[in-house]
């Protein structure tokens, strides 16, 4: 099999080695030529992932044509702001007998597109059956290292989905089907907002009960808005709802929750920003789904807290107490 993983970050570049590791012939893009020089000297990515070499068959390009032609995988591993610039270098490329796997999680600011939206409207040759995503809890860094890790291949068309099942799924890295795309991505997108509300928690410096009521509370937010777009309400009990929300929200790997950790404490949204070297995914998705939440007219508290705390200059203690004293609730309406 022949599979490009397009985007050098520490999440594309495991996926790659995985890849590899298989057998497959595999190709690692990275848009800066000279990142992908340094990354065939070195073979290991020393920025992201150092430590973790690369085996053989694993290439390194700049070329993304070159890279992508002909491929019967491609992995789309850049950032969600970015992936609509990515794929629309793709148009030239005869792609009806590839899949594109998208492992970029978020929503698209300018129009509130899920990632397999944004792949439809980039690639407009695309069927349904060629676009598929894989999330769960799955930290590069845990991963590399082959600890056991569980995850979703999912696709509108189960076929599609059972060969992202075949090609990825190793003896450390489960792989189930799941046909929810809608409740896929916006869990796993959705997910990465509740973990910068975990993480102001932690710097703020409550405790247990506050981090579980976050959670818990931030999974019926996702959840309101999945079943909204469409969702199965099953799928916010799997391994891309819950098991990805739990891991993202107490993991020392998560940047989202180190971010949020550091505004918990006092810093400035710029100010960490510049200090963590990965993109923060979470905070464009909170401008997506702020603006989503309120065309849908779903009610998202935490994500509009968050969004003030980022956005607004509101104080981390000031947003958690509007949500402590917001009117009494019943919970499960």
């Amino acid at each position: 099999m022949n599979i490009t993983v397009l985007g050098a970050g520490s999440w594309g570049t495991t996926l790659a080695i995985l890849l590899a590791e298989k057998g497959y012939a595999v190709t690692l893009w990275s848009h800066n030529p000279e990142k992908a020089a340094r990354l065939a000297a070195d073979r290991e990515n020393k920025d992201y992932l150092p430590n973790a070499p690369f085996p053989e068959s694993l290439s390194i390009s700049s070329d993304i044509l070159d890279a992508s032609g002909g491929k019967e995988i491609i992995v789309v591993a850049t950032p969600a702001q970015k992936v609509r610039e990515t794929l629309n270098k793709l148009s030239s490329l005869p792609l009806s007998e590839t899949i594109i796997v998208n492992v970029s999680k978020g929503i698209e600011i300018s129009t509130g597109y899920r990632m397999s939206e944004v792949t439809k409207d980039a690639l407009p040759q695309l069927s349904h059956r060629q676009i598929a995503a894989l999330y769960g809890p799955s930290h590069a860094e845990e991963v590399v290292e082959k600890h056991p890790t569980a995850v979703v291949a999912s696709s509108l068309d189960e076929q599609t989905a059972e060969k992202v099942q075949e090609a990825f799924s190793t003896p450390m890295f489960r792989v189930y089907v799941n046909t929810d795309l809608i409740g896929v991505e916006v869990a796993g997108s959705v997910k990465n907002i509740m973990a910068l509300a975990a993480g102001a928690v932690d710097g703020i410096g409550y405790g247990d009960n506050a981090k579980a009521a976050l959670i818990t509370r931030g999974l019926a937010e996702l959840s309101r808005l999945g079943i909204k777009l469409g969702a199965n309400p099953m799928t916010f009990a799997g391994l891309a709802g819950i098991g990805d929300l739990v891991v993202t929200c107490n993991s020392r790997h998560s940047r989202n929750r180190y971010v949020g950790e550091q505004i918990g404490k006092g810093r400035t949204l710029d100010d960490v920003l510049q200090e963590v070297k990965m993109v923060t995914e979470g905070v464009y998705t909170t401008k997506a789904v702020v603006e989503l939440a309120r065309k849908l007219n779903v009610e998202m508290p935490i994500t509009q807290g968050i969004y003030d705390v980022l956005f607004n200059h509101k104080s981390p203690k000031e947003a958690v107490m509007e949500l402590m004293t917001r009117i009494p609730k019943y919970e499960n309406r």
